[in-house]
């Protein structure tokens, strides 16, 4: 009876445990998914291609964010990215959002 009842006793533990791990990896896997970005702006060279769910003014707020002043002419290009200018040192550039959060300049 003692060795079925410790047996039963093992089987949860472990069972939870398994629970806990997977719990875990899913957790960890979450925070480095590459499309979930903090909340910090990145500078990449090339934008990633992909659905943007950035409103306009997201997208202005967002470059401006990165330091960039005078934001204008944003429009969404064929791979969801948003484009238009901005100023920078007294210095006018293109500027771009992808879909994570990054911003590029040409």
């Amino acid at each position: 009876m003692k060795t079925i009842l410790i047996a039963a006793a093992l089987a949860t533990l472990a069972t939870g445990g398994a629970q806990a791990a997977t719990q875990s990896a899913m957790q960890g896997a979450a925070a480095h998914n590459p499309a979930v970005k903090e909340s910090h702006v990145g500078h990449v060279a090339t934008p990633a291609e992909g659905a943007n769910s950035f409103t306009q003014a997201q997208a202005q707020g967002r470059i401006a964010k990165a330091g960039y002043a005078n934001v204008s002419a944003l429009a969404k290009d064929k791979d969801g990215v948003w484009r238009g200018t901005a100023t920078k040192a007294g210095r006018t550039v293109s500027v771009g959002l992808d879909f994570k959060g990054n911003v590029t300049t040409r």
